[in-house]
């Protein structure tokens, strides 16, 4: 009469487990502490959505209820990146600044918010800001004929 057993097979000598436990979880600590090494050291690339995003949680940081039917939000939003991020977002010499306007007259427009004059969105290239970070300023502006 053979017995077979069911399930994983058992391990070879329980010493050896542990062992084998303990490597595994140190393989997975280096490996965390190296990710976050690298990100560190060499900044993420920066795509035009992310930057939307932000422009869009800065509308709705900044609205102003003036009434029931009238919410008004900043129109213009200058964004200070880190020269390298500057520099891939600006590379193929697109209007990433005219797209960035596009898309939070969108999502303006999807939210029921109104301006105050035209949206304008700068782009410039700041050493003071890290890497891996991107600062938003914004403000309302007054239409100026």
């Amino acid at each position: 009469m053979t017995i077979t057993r069911l399930g994983p097979p058992a391990p070879a000598h329980a010493g050896q487990q542990r062992r084998m436990t303990f490597l595994a979880g140190f393989e997975r600590r280096m490996d965390a502490w190296t990710s976050a090494l690298w990100s560190k050291m060499i900044p993420p690339p920066r795509h035009p959505l992310e930057v939307v995003g932000i422009l869009h949680r800065a509308c709705d940081d900044h609205a102003l209820i003036l009434d029931r039917q009238r919410t008004v939000v900043p129109n213009a939003f200058a964004i200070e990146l880190p020269p390298e991020s500057h520099q891939q977002l600006t590379a193929d010499g697109a209007n990433v600044g005219g797209y960035l306007a596009l898309q939070v007259r969108r999502y303006a427009a999807e939210q029921g918010y109104t301006f105050t004059g035209p949206v304008a969105v700068q782009l410039t290239a700041s050493r003071d800001t890290r890497v891996g970070r991107v600062r938003v300023h914004s403000r309302i502006a007054p239409h100026r004929p």
